[in-house]
């Protein structure tokens, strides 16, 4: 976020008339166990509310919503000698996306967390899952009403439909989306200009048109179709990786090769990349020699795919990976299956 995205989004909270269930406001307190109750209960109350972020603001005064400026340093914190950030990561279940923003605002120090809703179950930390009732954070088992609701939001939006950045610039999401080899891919003529190219994404449902000349990015958008996941926070560690063992065993990495484009735009090379790392048998014809690979093309095109599609995409911090040893090749994603793989 640069210093004038995070002034917008800053005078934009303290425009609010009063703290929200996923807005919340503080000078300096900055108790490490409290802050964590805080994003679970903002992250749950973002979801509940539909909301695309939930924010913790320090900084500011709690009623008049003044800048004041505060002391608290999140990277310098340290919680025992475990850094307060991967701290609190660490205790969230399940792990989601919080992003920390310092910069100064009117000469005043202000901090900015940016907290992902919860997608598929209510977020918890330390075992305990949280919610707001109003400015209140509260457990949510006290509120059984506000837990059945937040259960029926997440049966009824699927991952592909939730964003993967939200009300970024025209100009953000042709830098962030590969459209060329999108309409390459799904057939479509290229439009002839600006404005027609993002009525087509829209009507694919890869970006979701607001206001100001600003767009949604969708999931299933980015995950296809990014012209580089590290660019799109909440999926970067969803980038497929290629390992290569020495021998039979994961001792030695000879190398280690990352797909940062999206699932679609990135497919071929993938593909390409894994087939010229495996290993090699000669074949004799009647005439002639030729190099035969030990795993053919069409089973290894039909495996990855598989991996990158039937993956948990709740789960963050982790992507499908292949690993290829002397003489095997290993494919694993993220989740459990949906059935008994020993039925």
């Amino acid at each position: 976020m640069t210093p004038d995205e995070l002034e917008r989004l800053v005078d934009h909270l303290r425009s609010l008339p009063r703290e929200t269930e996923w807005v919340e406001f503080k000078h300096d307190r900055a108790d490490p166990q409290e802050i964590g109750e805080y994003i679970s209960a903002l992250s749950n109350g973002a979801a509940l509310h539909r909301q695309p972020q939930a924010f913790m603001l320090w900084g500011i005064e709690d009623g008049s919503h003044r800048l004041l400026g505060t002391t608290f340093r999140p990277r310098e914190t340290k919680v025992g000698n475990e850094e307060l950030e991967n701290w609190l990561l660490r205790l969230l279940t399940p792990r989601i996306e919080v992003r920390i923003h310092e910069g100064i605002l009117g000469g005043k120090y202000v901090v900015l967390f940016e907290i992902q809703p919860a997608s598929h179950q209510p977020v918890g930390f330390s075992g305990v899952e949280y919610i707001r009732v109003g400015s209140y954070t509260k457990k949510l088992k006290d509120f059984p009403e506000k837990e059945r609701a937040l259960w029926a939001i997440f049966s009824e939006k699927p991952f592909e439909s939730c964003l993967a950045a939200a009300s970024v610039t025209s100009d953000e999401v042709l830098a962030l989306i590969d459209y060329v080899s999108c309409f390459r891919l799904l057939g479509i003529p290229y439009p002839d200009n600006r404005q027609a190219i993002f009525e087509r994404l829209a009507s694919e449902r890869v970006v979701v048109p607001q206001p100001d000349d600003r767009f949604d990015i969708t999931n299933v958008g980015a995950v296809l179709f990014a012209a580089d996941l590290r660019r799109v926070d909440r999926l970067a560690r969803k980038a497929p990786r290629v390992i290569i063992y020495k021998g039979e065993n994961r001792t030695e990495t000879i190398k280690e090769h990352p797909e940062y484009r999206g699932y679609a735009v990135g497919f071929e090379s993938l593909i390409a990349y894994i087939n010229d790392q495996l290993p090699q048998n000669e074949q004799i014809g009647q005439a002639l020699r030729r190099q035969v690979r030990v795993f053919p093309e069409q089973a290894i095109r039909e495996l990855v795919p598989n991996a990158l599609i039937h993956q948990d995409f709740n789960l963050t911090g982790t992507g499908p990976m292949i690993e290829i040893f002397t003489g095997r090749m290993e494919i694993t994603n993220p989740g459990l299956p949906l059935i008994d793989t020993l039925r």
